[in-house]
């Protein structure tokens, strides 16, 4: 081992037996890393008061979507390669976008449809039918609901939760954040209690927050996962709401749990819909650096579409949406590395070993121009590179064109464009057993900034 392997630790080398005992992803992890791309769907009563965060107050009356069509949002995402959306069911001004028996303060008491109206069950249906997977936020923070404060709201909380985990079908994702406010008073929110109810209920969701358990915040909302991304962190002293941003943007090669890092982002300025930015919306390329900064740096891309005061997506946030998807596909369309059946079959599990310090050559398929690169590891088997470099063939000799640190789901690297016929991919350092899964060379678009 200590041969093939240079074993990397923060305080020194990693001990055989830590070596072994390196997380791994659970099947639920695992099928969540390869969605890459997620929405997020910020909307509630802030859409009509122009408001960020609302302050409880706010009559349902205002909240009158008349146009609303949550198939015209599922179709847009789904046009542009999002694989699920999560719906803001309760945001911290406790309005609820279901008709909760819980509280009054919900669409029921809205002008919408006569107060017949459901927004979860309308975007669950829409994800159903055009093939993307459904997730929920509910804020546990609470700025409406009396009993907010106290110990008796956490089983208030836990019956909207319950609600929402057992009428609206298969639930992917749960999101859960710590915010607390002004009238926190002594509330403890028992986490514990929530996640074994989505456990018990939607044992196939992962639950985000800055703890996990599945999946963590990566640190900030400006659409960046570090440069050096691990999936493993130590959850001990952690809690939603509590939590170093660098700590939970890096990782931590030496983590006990497998928590991979979750980048949200918004396309727009604010989280909600605020007609004054209607002339900020993020570009399609803007959105594609994004996508080269999450999922290409073994993150996932959660981007924030809000829906406007109509209920629908506004023009430009769909034209962004296909924009990005197109610039996408144009770049990643071709594979111009040679075939090769355990590296370019665009599967995980088929995978080749690969030792420190011992390179692996890629014929492409003959001379080629080239400017991006795709590198991915079998994280099935945990995440180990650490560190590595690429080189291209020219004028007889090797020469340095990239180099990188940790890969794990995927790494995507941009260069100044080459032209070759060889490329080779060498790890220079890792933690343990390499497996690469995929390796990709590919042109960019010229749409791409």
């Amino acid at each position: 081992m200590f041969n093939r392997f240079r074993l990397l630790g923060l305080a020194g080398l990693l001990a055989i037996s830590q070596v072994h005992a390196q997380p791994k992803p659970t099947a639920r992890q695992l099928n969540w890393q390869q969605l890459e791309t997620t929405a997020f769907l910020h909307f509630t009563v802030n859409t009509y008061t122009d408001k960020e965060w609302g302050d409880g107050t706010e009559s349902p009356a205002i909240f009158n979507p008349t146009k609303l069509d949550a198939r015209q949002w599922i179709k847009s995402l789904k046009d542009a390669g999002f694989k699920l959306a999560i719906i803001t069911a309760k945001h911290h001004d406790g309005f609820c976008l279901w008709p909760t028996k819980f509280t009054e303060h919900s669409v029921k008491n809205s002008p919408w449809k006569d107060g017949k109206g459901d927004v979860v069950r309308e975007v669950a249906d829409a994800c159903k039918e055009f093939g993307l997977k459904f997730g929920v936020y509910l804020s546990p923070w609470d700025r409406h609901e009396p009993r907010y404060g106290t110990a008796s709201y956490n089983e208030y909380y836990k019956g909207q939760l319950r609600e929402l985990l057992t009428n609206y079908g298969p639930i992917a994702e749960v999101w859960f954040d710590g915010a607390k406010g002004e009238n926190a008073k002594d509330m403890t929110y028992d986490f514990a209690g929530y996640w074994a109810l989505v456990r018990q209920l939607q044992p196939n969701a992962v639950m985000f927050s800055d703890a996990g358990p599945d999946v963590r915040w990566v640190g900030n909302e400006a659409g960046n996962a570090g440069e050096t991304c691990w999936s493993t962190i130590n959850t001990e002293g952690l809690a939603p709401g509590k939590a170093d941003p660098k700590y939970l943007n890096r990782g931590d090669a030496n983590g006990k749990q497998w928590v991979p890092a979750e980048t949200d982002v918004s396309i727009r300025p604010g989280w909600f819909y605020h007609a004054a930015e209607d002339s900020k919306v993020r570009s399609g390329q803007n959105l594609v650096n994004l996508y080269y900064q999450s999922v290409g740096r073994n993150s996932l891309l959660l981007l924030n579409v809000p829906p406007n005061r109509d209920g629908l997506f506004a023009d430009s946030d769909v034209a962004s949406l296909r924009e990005f998807r197109s610039i996408l596909d144009e770049t990643f369309k071709k594979n111009l590395i040679a075939r090769q059946p355990k590296l370019t079959d665009k599967k995980l599990a088929t995978a080749v070993s690969v030792a420190a310090n011992q390179p692996l050559t890629l014929d492409l398929t003959g001379t080629q121009t080239v400017d991006r690169m795709s590198i991915q590891e079998n994280i099935e088997n945990g995440q180990h590179i650490a560190s590595g470099r690429v080189e291209y063939w020219a004028d007889g000799a090797w020469k340095e064109l990239a180099t990188f640190t940790t890969v794990g789901y995927k790494r995507l690297l941009r260069f100044p464009t080459i032209t070759t016929s060889r490329l080779r991919v060498t790890v220079t350092e890792a933690n343990g057993p390499v497996q690469l899964a995929e390796v990709g060379a590919y042109k960019a678009s010229s749409r791409e900034q």
